[in-house]
């Protein structure tokens, strides 16, 4: 009998195992990867807030970022620069698993290879059914914890619910020269709805990738053969990521014995699909309410729902907003971006937005709102959102 099951060694899984084995806990980690860190799509961006918060080993440090150029879809560029590093590129893999050491470290017990079939509660605990390279196994807790990614049946057959809105990303590393700040790219025929990246990843390394609704195979094919006719990359060093990101949240992630974290909740920033920061925030939230749980004996939905309140709390009005932002870009065309794009760079409002305190790596909703009340800004947008929305009807009549 465990204290608490946690399914997923994801970084959000892991660092709620290590948060609740230094309080005692009896922690069981279950992965259905033989180690954390399997694969990703995810560029491993994180802001200083975040490199602060996990105190990652510098020797998974690839790139320091305090500058990016953001290209429009004829191939101009505003570029964006601070004097202190804004953001750290790590090895995710690489920090994926130095997280689950660090949980191993403080007593949580990890089970690699170890794929898990169903959960059910009744009113003393929760079973876990599985299966690992010896067969079948089985795992009783007092409380669980879904923290498997997005896409997890879990989540539905314990009768919370799923995300329908996602968007698709694939990356892969790339050999090129003189690779030394961030490059994201915007334009329908690139990563239509979304952007795609070019980020350095060391001495002559960089990781390309993009977000879109569907196909990215076929969109990072262009990506590729676009960037190495710029001669930006010389060619590819691996296997091409492909992964889903979660546009939305859940709407409920707490039931009688059970909390929902990470990407299995959505908690994601909707603008860029990063959802590291967001997802640790929630875990730490998550820890508290477990422990608060298991100290009061008191495992019931009405005693968990503290957890998503005080994510909401942290969360909801952010994700709102930038769920808002990408809905709206989404719908625009390559000559309505080129015209934003063409505003913002005439007025100068990226370099007076980069002088707002409000502007932060992980925190956009104050930023999205400075940028739509600019004067320069705000009418046309009005005049855009009033076309788009007379768009949008006329298609529903059809």
């Amino acid at each position: 009998m465990y204290d608490v099951i946690i399914i997923g060694a994801g970084i959000a899984g892991s660092y709620i195992a290590s948060k609740l084995a230094c309080q005692g806990l009896r922690v069981c980690v279950l992965e259905k990867n033989a180690q954390a860190g399997h694969k990703s799509s995810c560029t491993g961006i994180i802001s200083r807030d975040c490199f602060e918060l996990l105190s990652p080993d510098k020797s998974i440090i690839q790139w320091q970022a305090r500058s990016a150029k953001i290209f429009s879809p004829s191939g101009k560029y505003i570029r964006v620069e601070r004097e202190t590093t804004q953001a750290y590129i790590l090895d995710r893999l690489a920090l994926d698993r130095q997280i689950a050491k660090q949980a191993q470290e403080n007593s949580a017990e990890f089970h690699f290879s170890t794929f898990v079939s169903s959960i059910r509660k009744d009113a003393k605990s929760v079973h876990v059914q599985a299966a690992d390279h010896s067969g079948p196994v089985s795992f009783e807790s007092r409380l669980a914890v879904i923290a498997s990614g997005f896409g997890t049946s879990f989540t539905k057959s314990l009768g919370l619910g799923q995300i329908n809105d996602y968007a698709q990303g694939a990356q892969v590393e790339v050999i090129g020269k003189g690779i030394e700040e961030v490059e994201v790219y915007s334009g329908t025929d690139i990563a239509p709805g979304f952007f795609a990246w070019l980020a350095p990843a060391g001495t002559s390394r960089a990781k390309a990738g993009l977000l879109c609704r569907d196909n990215p195979g076929r969109y990072i094919t262009v990506l590729l053969e676009r960037l190495k006719k710029q001669g930006k990359i010389e060619a590819v060093s691996g296997d091409i990521n492909y992964g889903t990101v979660p546009l939305k949240p859940l709407a409920k992630t707490y039931a009688d014995r059970m909390i929902v974290v990470g990407d299995a909740a959505g908690q994601v920033k909707p603008t860029t699909g990063g959802g590291i920061y967001f997802g640790l925030l929630c875990a730490g939230i998550a820890a508290e309410a477990i422990c608060d749980t298991i100290k009061n004996g008191n495992f019931s939905a009405r005693k968990l729902s503290v957890y998503q309140k005080k994510w909401h709390n942290a969360l909801r009005r952010e994700l709102a907003i930038d769920y808002w932002a990408h809905r709206f870009y989404r719908k625009l065309n390559n000559q309505q971006i080129e015209h934003i794009f063409d505003i913002i760079e005439r007025h100068g409002i990226h370099e007076s937005l980069l002088a707002s305190p409000d502007i932060t790596f992980d925190w956009h909703s104050n930023v999205i709102l400075d940028a739509i009340k600019h004067r320069s800004l705000e009418k046309s947008l009005a005049k855009l959102n009033s076309r788009l929305a007379r768009r949008s009807d006329n298609t529903k009549r059809r």
